[in-house]
């Protein structure tokens, strides 16, 4: 099942957030995070917080979901507003994104009824970014067109693997050139923006699969490409499988490998590398919902199990659909924890996203210490210091294979 949700402070039932919380929120961008949970099956490697239809239990069906999801935006209105007019402390909405699960199960109308809400709610800004992810079986070239019309600009497609034993080791039930065709397909019915994702590091992957992978996915002529280490997650069908010795755990060595052959083959392409999982072909592929969780902005998240951040404070839903949905309808946050981040946790994780990010991290937000063992980090080879002034510090390929050391060295000099 899907991971367990962090501690926190319990929330008020009312998700009542201090005035002082909201009149910083003008500062910064705003967007919308949609969590659908539904899946029609299971990938043994995730461990999203996803349902089958015989996991969602009653009061819960696709068809209603999304009147649920309309009720919580209420709710982030009068929270967000607290008596005043929305637009005196938020900016119009800059990025909307739906995630998962899976919300192409959905009809693509019903997630326009989200958009719509949002954007008579809040106001949407004039290039805003609206994004879904997709499973390639589940669009059709028809279904594209509505999404378009819906205000849809960008698409995120789950490619994982172009190579059929992969995919089932991972569970993944596309069609290995299914991607591919949906690339293609959005791209005649006029998305601005494609992404394909991808997952290196499966059990008996070779390094002439993860090539074949890439070749299918640069091929496709995506504009923005995203490939992730696979990770195994305590309590998913492939954690117990690696337990149990019917599949090798994954090689971290090999997947320092792939990562390396990524950017490079990436790179010749005419990708650049602008987080350290992400590439696209320029700026405005970048996908920018993502950047407002790399840049600490602000962001609400409505379904179960979803995250929002304003000014400092974070919270997070309770993660089953039925729950939420009895909270919601009642009129009462459905939030299941709350934390207010200290100076320190802020500064913290700045230094642990900010590093991760090709703009990299500015020399004169960092801690005296932390400072001192730039020196040291670039000797090895793990940093360099953009010129002329060298103030902002940011990752060689090799160090963005040992991000977590740096951001330990950082962190502990500080």
């Amino acid at each position: 099942m899907p991971s367990a949700l962090p501690h926190g402070d319990p929330p008020p039932s009312d998700g009542r957030l201090p005035s002082a919380v909201l009149d910083r929120a003008a500062e910064l961008p705003f967007g919308v995070y949609a969590h659908i949970p539904f899946c029609q099956t299971r990938c043994g490697y995730c461990d999203f917080n996803t349902y089958t239809a015989t996991e969602l239990g009653l009061g819960v069906s696709r068809l209603g979901y999304v009147d649920t999801l309309l009720r919580e935006l209420r709710l982030a209105v009068d929270v967000l507003s607290d008596g005043d007019v929305i637009g005196d402390r938020f900016s119009p909405v800059t990025t909307i994104f739906f995630g998962g699960g899976t919300p192409t199960l959905l009809p693509a109308e019903h997630l326009g009824l989200v958009i719509r809400e949002i954007g008579d709610r809040f106001g949407l800004a004039a290039d805003v970014e609206i994004t879904t992810e997709a499973n390639p079986e589940t669009v059709t070239p028809g279904y594209l067109t509505k999404l378009l019309e819906c205000g849809f600009n960008r698409i995120s497609i789950g490619m994982q693997s172009a190579v059929p034993r992969v995919l089932a080791v991972l569970d993944r039930q596309h069609r290995p050139t299914r991607p591919e065709q949906v690339v293609a397909e959005a791209r005649a019915a006029g998305f601005e923006h494609i992404n394909l994702d991808l997952i290196y590091g499966a059990p008996y992957e070779t390094d002439a699969d993860w090539q074949a992978s890439l070749d299918a996915a640069i091929a496709a002529g995506p504009d923005h490409i995203s490939a992730y280490a696979l990770v195994v997650e305590q309590g998913t069908a492939l954690a117990r499988q690696v337990a149990s010795g019917v599949v090798p755990a994954p090689d971290e060595d090999a997947q320092a490998d792939r990562y390396v052959m990524a950017d490079e083959s990436l790179r010749a392409a005419g990708y650049d590398w602008y987080e350290i999982s992400n590439w696209a072909r320029n700026d405005a592929a970048r996908c920018r919902h993502n950047e407002l969780y790399w840049t600490d902005s602000n962001w609400w998240g409505l379904g179960p199990g979803a995250h929002s951040h304003i000014s400092g404070v974070r919270w997070w839903n309770v993660k089953h659909p039925s729950r939420y949905s009895s909270l919601v309808d009642e009129g009462r946050s459905p939030a299941a924890g709350r934390e207010t981040l200290d100076d320190e946790a802020r500064l913290t994780e700045r230094i642990m996203l900010g590093v991760r990010r090709r703009e990299g991290l500015s020399v004169a937000e960092l801690p005296q210490g932390a400072r001192g063992v730039l020196p040291q980090l670039v000797s090895w080879g793990l940093i360099e210091q953009l010129q002329p002034d060298g103030d902002r510090l940011v990752l060689t390929q090799r160090g963005r294979l040992m991000a977590d050391a740096v951001v330990k060295e950082l962190l502990t000099a500080g």
